[in-house]
């Protein structure tokens, strides 16, 4: 069985919440790590800017900013499991068998 998103009642729990939440930082830092040695690939040179210091430094804000929104719409699908496997931990150490 596919586990599913948190549904909105599930979210108002502050658990939940704070566990969705951090499921889909995760994704999205995993995304970062993913893209960022595409850009480094790039000759900004050539671009509309022309390169330089100032672009490379906003560079990784760039890739952090795609990868947020990467994962906002559903990214790799790597949230919903970590999501699912971090509320069974929690209650699995709440209530040891």
């Amino acid at each position: 069985m596919t586990p599913f998103a948190p549904t909105a009642a599930e979210l108002t729990m502050p658990r939940a919440a704070r566990a969705w939440r951090t499921a889909k930082n995760f994704e999205a830092m995993a995304l970062t790590e993913m893209l960022a040695p595409m850009f480094q690939t790039v000759d900004l040179s050539s671009g509309p800017f022309g390169g330089g210091e100032g672009e490379k430094a906003f560079q990784p804000f760039l890739v952090q900013a795609i990868a947020r929104q990467m994962a906002a719409r559903g990214g790799l699908g790597l949230a919903v499991p970590i999501f699912h496997e971090m509320l069974r931990l929690q209650e699995a150490k709440e209530n040891p068998s």
